[in-house]
């Protein structure tokens, strides 16, 4: 009676397997990532350079994608003040950190990431929450700045927590948040409707 292993159910065969098969695919993941990191640099195609934070921000509804995509329109300088590039850059930044080190993913959600138990914030710059367009920026910093006492819970029960963020890193928040609206998430989060438009 023979009972060798067949070839295809021993032990090397298998060990020499998993390592060809781990070795190919942290190849496969070097080429995405190489791939991937010019299509998700600001300013690329769907990425845009931080200074559009100086235009006006929207969205229009693409038939061919069926998705609600970005609309960058004319001059629309944040508070008021045109940037350069590199000054755009440091503000978006600068917001984003703020949003890091705050752990605002703790309860939201960026580009997907992060909690359900507060709003998505992809488009916050967009939300009809913020009633017009002309009154939103200091709508927003005044709410970054006293969420308890600026509460938009919209019935929900839920409130966000004081963070005391200054004057400044409110904007910086806010400046991150517009140009985060700008990115072409491919319509998420879905279903996501914008600031009424008057007239």
């Amino acid at each position: 009676m023979n009972n060798a292993t067949p070839w295809w159910s021993s032990e090397v065969f298998w060990k020499k397997t998993a390592i060809w098969v781990t070795g190919s695919m942290f190849v496969v993941l070097i080429i995405l990532t190489l791939d991937s990191i010019p299509k998700i640099t600001a300013g690329s195609e769907r990425v845009p350079a931080y200074s559009v934070i100086n235009k006006h921000i929207d969205y229009k509804f693409n038939d061919e994608r069926n998705i609600q995509v970005p609309l960058i329109g004319g001059e629309d300088p944040l508070f008021g003040k045109m940037l350069s590039e590199e000054e755009a850059e440091a503000l978006v930044s600068y917001g984003k950190k703020i949003t890091q080190g705050r752990n605002c993913m703790g309860c939201h959600t960026l580009l997907g990431n992060g909690s359900y138990f507060a709003p998505d914030l992809t488009k916050a710059w967009l939300d009809p929450g913020w009633s017009s367009e002309e009154e939103r920026e200091e709508m927003m910093i005044a709410f970054l700045m006293d969420p308890v006492e600026n509460a938009r819970s919209f019935g929900s029960g839920r409130m966000m927590p004081n963070l005391h963020l200054s004057r400044g890193e409110a904007m910086a928040v806010v400046a991150f948040l517009k140009w985060m609206s700008s990115i072409d998430t491919n319509g998420f989060p879905y279903n996501f409707t914008v600031i009424d438009k008057e007239g």
